[in-house]
């Protein structure tokens, strides 16, 4: 070769060089930059066929992800250190074979099968910072003519870039993936957060708190106020770790609200949650839970419980009394049984955790344990409960969490004497009636009035505001009534507010009975029920205030 032509040579590969490297640095997308490094060799080198070979995570196996020619061996795997690519990579060592079937390490079985005919062939490693990610291969010159040292330099030369580049889109794509997950994780945490109830202030008897131990949790509890007062609850640890097991655990919460808010006795509420996820559960996996009702007038507290940890009553003298699980965990077998267990919680409270309690591990490494947790409960009894559940936290943070924690407190404090029981305001609209109503017959078991008596009340404040829906604001968008329930000494006071053309006294009386016609019974329920009602014009004449008092037996209430 003479000094101009390779000069000449010398030029255009380096023309072509900065070519490819401008052409590869602009792209983060792995599968092209694997087909433009192949195009790239191809043209400037004149082969018939180019091939891109990447390691394996492992290391062990090379995978060809690109290649041009007239054979398509995509996805074609050699154990490295077999074969001219694999002894390229093994070695670090570019490769010239001029006569392939002289080579001891030529393949032929590509040959053989689709018939092509493999003359000669260059190999060069990709190599980076890291070390050897693949390589790639140039087979048989155009024109039956033979490569040559100079296209062997040459490839050795483009490789760099190549593998640069290659390894550039691979992270990129890793980075991708990371985000992917991490955008999914954060969804299923949001969405893990947004189901979890919120928390109730003041006087209201159960209190609960989840930690999770990485980004998302296996572990979930609910509560729920039911019409009559009761308030339903539920805790959960879903086997397993990672996404499935937090949409399993989505899944499950789900059901168990749903099926927990037809007011279920909990073996049933529970079986039927069983036989829900027996349809649809992964093999392997399945769901430790307990779900129950508390009743704050009766201050008894009913459950059931699949496979979860052992429920903990700790009366207020510290005396404790351990609660066994009698049922198997759920989704594992169809049309199971699950034995209800009951206990009164009058000056007791009932402790609910899941297994990341007993797994937290102590400066030893040595789990706590159910026996140790217990005597820890025990310690808490001195405090309020909100201060109780908030102690038990940071104990538990002070050691090394292993597991998802969730930690529930029934408290069966008795009911105040005399205290501000409900305040609510809300919209002179019928359909607001039921969340009302809801919210008032909680509050009345919160008291201690009992079941019969409470559904009376409720029906009363019910038809009484109605009525002013009806008769004074005519189902105006922009009407509020206040609700205010209090409780004076063995007197429940109930107090409605509204703003509507002022009532004068005297004008509203409860109707004959002996006239047979239907409706307008409201001021008779009311006037038979309550013990004292009165109705009067609020200050300044800006609408009515309905005072409705009723006196409390000691029959009607349960201490």
């Amino acid at each position: 070769m003479t000094t101009t032509t390779a000069t000449t040579a010398r030029n255009g590969l380096l023309t072509l060089l900065a070519e490819v490297s401008q052409q590869l640095a602009v792209s983060v997308d792995l599968t092209r930059t694997l087909r433009d490094s192949a195009g790239f060799v191809a043209r400037y080198l004149d082969a018939e066929a180019v091939s891109v070979f990447l390691l394996s995570e492992d290391g062990q196996t090379l995978e060809c992800r690109a290649c041009q020619g007239p054979v398509d061996i995509l996805g074609l795997r050699i154990p490295v250190g077999q074969g001219i690519v694999g002894r390229t990579v093994a070695r670090n060592q570019s490769q010239m074979v001029r006569d392939a079937y002289a080579d001891p390490d030529f393949a032929t079985s590509i040959d053989t099968g689709t018939g092509f005919r493999t003359r000669s062939v260059l190999c060069a490693p990709l190599v980076t910072a890291q070390g050897v990610i693949g390589a790639i291969e140039a087979i048989n010159k155009r024109g039956d003519a033979l490569f040559e040292e100079a296209d062997l330099d040459a490839l050795r030369l483009l490789a760099a870039p190549m593998a640069l580049a290659l390894n550039t889109a691979r992270m990129a794509g890793e980075l991708v993936e990371q985000q992917r997950i991490r955008r999914e994780l954060g969804m299923a945490r949001r969405l893990q957060r947004s189901m979890l109830p919120r928390r109730r202030r003041g006087s209201y008897p159960l209190r609960a708190l989840n930690l999770a131990a990485q980004e998302i949790s296996g572990d979930f509890y609910d509560f729920f106020d039911l019409p009559d007062g009761r308030i339903a609850f539920t805790v959960g640890d879903v086997a397993g770790k990672g996404l499935d097991a937090a949409f399993l655990m989505v899944r499950c919460a789900s059901l168990l609200r749903w099926a927990g808010k037809e007011g279920l006795r909990p073996g049933d509420w529970l079986a039927r949650v069983n036989d829900e996820l027996g349809e649809a559960i992964a093999p392997g996996m399945f769901v430790c839970a307990a779900a129950g009702h508390y009743d704050p007038a009766t201050r008894e507290a009913v459950w059931a419980n699949a496979g979860f940890p052992p429920l903990v009553r700790v009366a207020s003298d510290g005396s404790a009394e351990v609660f066994e699980a009698e049922g198997p965990p759920l989704g594992i077998l169809r049309r199971m049984v699950f034995p209800e267990q009951r206990t009164q919680l009058a000056d007791a409270s009932l402790y609910l955790y899941s297994d990341g309690v007993t797994d937290v591990r102590d400066a030893d490494g040595v789990p706590l344990g159910v026996e140790r947790v217990q005597a820890l409960l025990q310690g808490l009894g001195d405090l309020v409960p909100e201060a109780r559940l908030r102690a038990l936290a940071r104990h538990l943070r002070g050691l090394r969490v292993t597991d998802d924690i969730t930690l529930m407190l029934i408290s069966g404090d008795p009911p105040c004497s005399e205290t501000l029981l409900l305040e609510r305001s809300f919209p002179a609209q019928a359909s607001e009636m039921a969340a009302v109503r809801h919210a008032l017959a909680a509050a009345l078991a919160r008291a201690g009035v009992d079941v019969a008596l409470r559904q009376a009340l409720v029906l009363a404040v019910d038809e009484a505001c109605t009525n002013i829906i009806r008769h004074g604001h005519a189902g105006g968008a922009d009407a509020l009534i206040q609700l205010n329930l209090t409780r004076e000494g063995d007197d429940l006071v109930f107090e409605l507010l509204d703003s509507a053309p002022c009532v004068e006294d005297g004008t509203l009386v409860p109707r004959d009975l002996s006239e047979c016609r239907p409706g307008g019974l409201g001021l008779n329920l009311i006037d038979s029920l309550m013990d004292d009602w009165s109705l009067e014009p609020r200050e300044g004449r800006c609408g009515n205030r309905l005072r409705m008092v009723k006196h409390l037996l000691p029959e009607e209430e349960t201490r």
